[in-house]
């Protein structure tokens, strides 16, 4: 099976959503506490004065996209709204029209997460076309890349050849050398973001995209927006809603982040997502025959993993490329399968054949997640999502040093995956842009009724997220779903799938703790 088109079809989204992690910064617990009072931005204007009427005016020049029945436009929008005649940025949006039959309900906007993935890949290649008939007979389906993404003015940092680099320094520093080596490589990245997009790196925060989200649902002729986020997304959405809430139509929010929690607390709980995840497929693996970790307990499974990867990363596998498997590219490729059960059969059988001295399989993992192409190109997906987290939630690690001092309690969240994705939480440390955002309570007070998904067993955004989230929005209704992978809609729960439909087109979220399975 070709695990490219397993984790992006999964839901397209799926290897950029769980990317929030390694964007975000963690830090020491008294770093985090002195941010956790962020002030919110300040709510948007309630009209379109000044120079932003040139842009809420504008006239979108719908063109054929090349992909059968989507058009394709550009929108515009201002690089810095504190100046916004000094510059301006040029967003990708495509859409497909509403189906019928039945009255048409305006735009429906989506974006899969990351932050970092392609709204507009994700329309083109699965909202627009397996979204519930329903819902897309009676909604344009709508989706812009966000600024720094894909077709929108994207981030850039590093080659190909760069990059593959990147992606196997080892991010389990044993000592001093490895630990100095680690955060170079994070150097070398940062440089490069600063000199290849100094321009746009200030400008690509998720305020920004949530104020140009307002201009592209102005620029439709939607009086209010509908959306559906997922992942990062959901964050997005309510970003909108604090500075809009006078213009939320239809909001869903699956599989939801939790905007309150300074960067350690988001990374620490994504990494107690993983550990849970990881166990639904180890108690699946050992009931099998084929179980490459074994026929015992769900802890011996974990025990052959940590196993194997002490073992490549001591000595890598052969792969039949040029790039051995080691820990760091085994590790990506079994956190990548974890966004998804179906990905379960193609994981272990990765995993025998990686324990048995051949590594293409997890490598293949690992290249979705990253989004490398076979031809050693890739995607801006992880430029973005480093760009975008950074700027959003200050880098709370000074250094090496508080690394160290969290690694217990990551290593207690997930024995297994907690001491790497402490690790590799230091990318912010050295970023060239300041932070300008901060984690805080988001309540959109005077929002309309906004539907909150989570799963309960979701590795990438954990349920109790969700929970929050729904608790915090003063309009908030809490969905879930009781089961595994990241997001629920669209995901073959019968359950899930009437209640949002049923919010999308009727208007009337589900009763407020509605559980499905």
């Amino acid at each position: 099976m070709d695990s490219r088109r397993l984790l992006r079809t999964s839901a397209t989204a799926l290897a950029a959503a769980g990317l929030i992690l390694s964007g975000c910064s963690g830090g020491s617990d008294a770093a985090a506490s002195r941010t956790t009072t962020s002030a919110p931005p300040a709510a948007a204007p309630s009209s379109s004065p000044g120079a932003l009427k040139t842009f809420y005016g504008q006239k979108l020049a719908w063109r054929d996209c090349g992909v059968p029945s989507f058009q394709c436009a550009t929108l515009r929008a201002p690089l810095d709204y504190a100046k916004p005649d000094a510059g301006e940025i040029e967003l990708a949006v495509s859409r497909v029209r509403a189906t019928g039959p039945g009255k048409r309900l305006g735009s429906l906007l989506v974006n899969p997460g990351g932050p970092g993935g392609s709204a507009v890949g994700y329309l083109q290649g699965y909202a627009g076309i397996g979204y519930p008939a329903p819902v897309r007979a009676r909604y344009d389906m709508v989706a812009v890349d966000p600024r720094g993404v894909a077709r929108s003015e994207p981030v850039e940092c590093l080659t190909g050849p760069q990059m593959d680099t990147f992606t196997q320094v080892d991010q389990t520093p044993d000592d001093t050398a490895e630990v100095n080596a680690l955060s170079a490589a994070f150097k070398v990245f940062s440089a490069g973001c600063a000199k290849k997009s100094r321009a746009i790196l200030p400008h690509v925060s998720t305020v920004e995209t949530a104020r140009d989200m307002d201009i592209l649902r102005a620029v439709l002729g939607d009086e209010k927006l509908s959306y559906v986020g997922a992942s990062y997304g959901t964050f997005l959405g309510a970003t909108y809603a604090e500075l809009f809430p006078g213009r939320v139509g239809r909001l869903v929010l699956d599989g939801a982040m939790d905007p309150s929690l300074p960067a350690i607390d988001l990374n620490r709980d994504q990494t107690a997502g993983f550990e849970t995840s990881f166990r639904a497929f180890a108690a699946d693996c050992v009931s099998r025959p084929d179980c490459p970790l074994g026929s015992g307990s769900v802890a011996a499974a974990g025990e052959a993993l940590k196993k194997f990867f002490r073992d490549v990363d001591a000595e890598p596998v052969p792969t039949g490329e040029s790039r051995p498997l080691g820990e760091s590219l085994a590790t990506t490729g079994v956190i990548a399968a974890m966004y998804d059960e179906g990905a379960w059969p193609q994981l272990r059988e990765a995993l025998t054949r990686a324990i048995g001295g051949e590594g293409s399989g997890l490598l293949a993992l690992a290249d979705s997640y990253y989004e490398r192409e076979p031809d050693g190109a890739y995607a801006n997906l992880m430029f973005a999502n480093a760009a975008v987290n950074c700027l959003d939630l200050p880098a709370a690690y000074a250094g090496p040093a508080d690394v160290a001092k969290a690694v217990p309690s990551f290593e207690k969240a997930s024995p297994i995956f907690g001491r790497g994705l402490a690790w590799a939480a230091l990318n912010c440390t050295s970023w060239p842009t300041p932070a300008t955002g901060g984690p805080h309570r988001i309540t959109a007070e005077g929002a309309a009724p906004i539907l909150v998904v989570g799963t309960t067993r979701d590795p990438a955004t954990p349920y109790k997220w969700a929970q929050s989230l729904a608790g915090q929005l003063s309009s908030g209704t809490l969905l879930t779903y009781e089961g595994d992978g990241h997001t629920a809609y669209g995901r073959g729960s019968d359950c899930i799938d009437t209640a949002i439909n049923a919010y999308l087109l009727e208007g009337t979220p589900p009763t407020d703790g509605k559980r499905c399975s």
